[in-house]
């Protein structure tokens, strides 16, 4: 345990609920044992009934739901006594399955006493379709989710005219999420509900809940295009905290080129679930990767068997990818007390409500202080005393965090980066809106400035056609296909058992390559399968049950072409760029690495087709004569980029609200387009996410924090904790420490002579860089492991690093 921080108690402040609210709601509430409430809870509420859409951005269980809800349930029950129609209804939108169903059962619990006035029903993919009809005739609370809203009710809208038409409010749910490309995705799919709102002749009030975040009111107001509120000042009650930061020892083992190697996160987090578990203490284990939840969850069952069989049931994995009534019985046991531990992906960070539970492990930071704090605020959400412990991943940017507490305890969360008017986003969204309601000159207004260049293209394309005053959508196919708002890549891929035809789960088919190739280890539900063989033209992984001793690790080659460089700047000879790039990227291989210890017992070729990525990056190169003063010769160049570019890729989320799995990085000693030594670093999104922009805007102090992080290690020659990648697609091979040292030192030299001047920072981006002092790292790593696909971010691998011309990744 390197530090604990002791968060202390904090008294709660009570209001009044606005006079307007109804009688009856307010008995409701009392009722469910809320005589008062908090103070931002009642200025929440004065807000939405005064037709102000409010962002209400407080700690984890301060009552956000019910600071909604109550105007919500008044307004529903004042339209239920309406002459005419169906009465007011409303909407809320969750980023996950798991949320709008956790929500359905409190909305239901807390309107019992309202009667048919309050009638809520989710409508997503798991709804059966005898109930949907029922759904969008007499349901006035509807729970969704984006890629509902966009696939299922906007190209429908005809058949959901009556709601529509009554619709007063729109309840946005942790959109702290909306982030990045799938915020930008959301913000556009939002903008279409207002133009087919005002077709039928409404106006909702948006309320949106999000966790404690930096400026929310200017990232509500990009993600719905209107003027929001803010209210953050919390006042709800919040019982001690104790945050402890822990990092895996080192091993007697050793890894690649001699370093040492240090005990996973993995299990070290399935130690600390299974002491918890005999303890009795709630708990659930957040993990970044499916396979690193199924992992711990089987590692904490198994050593539970030994001492009490009992216990080792009360164990279990929960993550994205599991068939819905998977997903709702493991909801069940864990609000029950069935289950006693967890270890779960980031499906159930957001907000499911999994009240009384004592403690919570981090396998690894999740990428953003935002994302830290609410997974630790799972913890004691009944205002008793709670535990929180972030376990170190062998990464640099891990191992800088539990040695450098500042950075986490002492700095504000995040801003939220989205941006609704990158073209590769907003294209297909003005052809869904097309296809929903021909686009006239009015509508332009609402989509945003980049409309006028982007219908010309769409025209020369074939996808719109003008007439008269209006644009059409010309296909036959569904426009709302073409934007795929979580970044899956298409189809997902169906896992299923060779011998039974079972199908036991889905992955997205952007992850597919790197998950279920042919040879992988496939976990689902404590069992474990091998992949017998991957049909990409039918999206089916064919597998069987096994019981290998290792785990499986795909990696793969990158090369990267520049099509335009939008800026650049001299660094003294040096020159920093930004612009737009082509990445095509290979799965090659796959690593078999030993469970618990992570040795590689062997590497297995693999022969899948590549992948193209249009997208934003940052690069930068260095002349000859730097290489010079650096005293870099030609033997350690590929070596000393190698290590910067990897570095540099473990530091960026410091610097912007990213993690590794978000951008990819490629070194080349001699690149064909600058025809000098460059390291890129990029989003691994379509189109670009803001952070490679966010990077060049940060650049000196990103790469100075980088610099310090690879000389401040106590390593010879680089370890993980540094410069190495447990991902990296050459074997970290060749890797200098001290040359990428020295290479910076020098590059750096000159940033001061030249500063980043190009366009302004998107409104909303991340707040003002650590300085030097602030960020000195001491070891830099990498982490594991690929995002929930029902969280705020798609499941895909893109680190592509390597030098020596055959950029290669993971």
């Amino acid at each position: 345990m390197t530090h604990t921080e002791h968060l202390p108690p904090r008294a709660g402040r009570h209001a009044v609920w606005p006079d307007r609210i109804r009688s009856e709601v307010l008995a409701a509430v009392r009722a469910a044992g809320i005589e008062h409430p908090w103070a931002h809870q009642a200025r929440a509420a004065e807000h939405a009934l005064n037709g102000e859409s409010v962002v209400v951005a407080t700690g984890t269980a301060s009552g956000k739901s019910l600071a909604y809800l109550v105007p919500v349930f008044s307004t529903l029950l004042d339209g239920s006594e309406a002459p005419n129609g169906r009465g007011a209804t409303a909407l809320y939108l969750a980023p996950t399955k798991a949320l709008a169903a956790d929500q359905c059962r409190a909305v239901k619990d807390l309107s019992r006493p309202l009667g048919q006035a309050v009638r809520p029903a989710v409508y997503d993919g798991d709804t059966p379709f005898e109930e949907r009809e029922w759904i969008r005739q007499y349901a006035t609370y509807v729970l969704t989710n984006p890629d509902m809203l966009h696939r299922g009710i906007l190209p429908s809208h005809p058949r959901w005219a009556s709601f529509l038409k009554a619709l007063k409010y729109v309840v946005i749910d942790e959109c702290h999420t909306y982030r990045g490309v799938f915020g930008s995705h959301v913000a556009q799919v939002l903008r279409r509900l207002r133009r087919l709102c005002a077709r039928y002749g409404s106006s909702p009030v948006f309320l949106l809940a999000s966790a404690t975040a930096a400026e929310p009111a200017v990232a509500a107001r990009r993600l719905t295009g209107l003027p929001v509120v803010e209210v953050a000042d919390d006042a709800s009650p919040r019982g001690e905290l104790v945050f402890a930061l822990w990092e895996p020892p080192l091993t007697e083992l050793q890894g690649e080129k001699g370093a040492p190697v240090r005990r996973t996160a993995t299990a070290e987090t399935a130690d600390l679930l299974t002491d918890l578990t005999l303890q009795g203490v709630r708990t659930v284990a957040f993990v970044r990767s499916r396979r690193g939840a199924e992992l711990i969850s089987v590692i904490a069952q198994e050593r539970l068997m030994e001492i009490d069989r009992s216990l080792s049931r009360r164990v279990a994995a929960y993550r994205g990818g599991y068939l819905p009534e998977e997903r709702r019985a493991l909801e069940r046991a864990l609000h029950s007390g069935e289950l006693l531990a967890l270890a779960a992906t980031t499906a159930l960070e957001l907000g499911v409500d999994v009240s009384g539970l004592d403690a919570v492990v981090i396998a690894g930071y999740p990428g953003t202080r935002a994302s830290l704090w609410q997974q630790a605020g799972r913890a004691g959400r009944s205002g008793q005393g709670a535990l929180a412990v972030l376990v170190a991943r062998d990464d640099p940017l891990d191992t800088f965090l539990v040695h450098h507490p500042e950075a986490l305890f002492d700095r504000p969360v995040e801003s939220t980066v989205l941006d609704p008017d990158n073209p590769y986003v907003l294209a297909p969204h003005l052809c869904a809106a097309a296809e929903e309601l021909p686009l006239v000159e009015d509508d332009l207004e609402l989509f945003g400035p980049a409309c006028a260049e982007l219908l010309p293209q769409l025209e020369a394309a074939k996808l719109l056609r003008r007439r008269t005053k209006a644009w059409h959508w010309t296909r036959r196919e569904r426009a709302a296909d073409l934007a795929d708002i979580r970044g899956e890549g298409g189809r997902p891929v169906q896992i299923v058992e060779a011998g039974t035809g079972r199908l036991l789960g889905t992955v997205d088919a952007g992850a597919a390559h790197t998950t279920v190739h042919e040879g992988a280890v496939h976990l689902h539900q404590g069992r474990t399968y091998l992949v017998r063989s991957l049909d990409l033209d039918d999206s089916v992984a064919l597998v069987e049950e096994a019981s290998p001793p290792y785990s499986t690790v795909a990696r793969d080659t990158t090369t990267i072409s520049v099509l335009e460089t939008d800026v650049e700047v001299p660094w003294g000879q040096g020159r920093l760029c930004y612009g737009s790039v082509e990445v095509t990227n290979q799965v090659v291989s796959f690593l078999r690495r030993r469970l618990i210890t992570g040795e590689v017992l062997g590497e297995t070729k693999l022969d899948l087709p590549p992948r193209t990525l249009r997208t934003r990056a940052v690069w930068w190169t260095v002349t000859e004569d730097q290489l010079d003063e650096a005293r870099i010769g030609p033997e350690i160049l590929g070596g000393a980029l190698h290590a910067a570019e990897h570095a540099s890729i473990g530091m960026l989320p410091l610097f912007a609200t990213c993690d590794r799995w978000d951008i990819g990085g490629v070194s080349i000693p001699l690149h064909p387009d600058t025809l000098l030594p460059t390291v890129f670093v990029y989003d691994g999104h379509p189109g670009g996410a803001g952070f490679a922009e966010r990077a060049f805007h940060t650049a000196q102090a990103w790469l100075t924090a980088t610099r310090e992080a690879i000389a401040s290690c106590e390593c010879d020659s680089g370890c993980p904790s540094c410069i190495q990648s447990p991902k990296c697609g050459n074997g970290n091979d060749p890797l200098h420490k001290r040359g990428a040292v020295r290479l910076l030192t020098v590059l750096l030299r000159g940033a001061a002579e030249g500063r980043p001047t190009g366009r302004e920072e998107p409104e909303g981006a991340v707040g003002t860089p650590p300085t030097l002092e602030e960020t000195q790292p001491e070891e830099p790593v990498e982490q594991e492991g690929s995002m929930e696909e029902q969280g705020p971010l798609p499941e895909r691998s893109v680190e592509p690093e390597g030098p020596e011309g055959t950029p290669t990744g993971r």
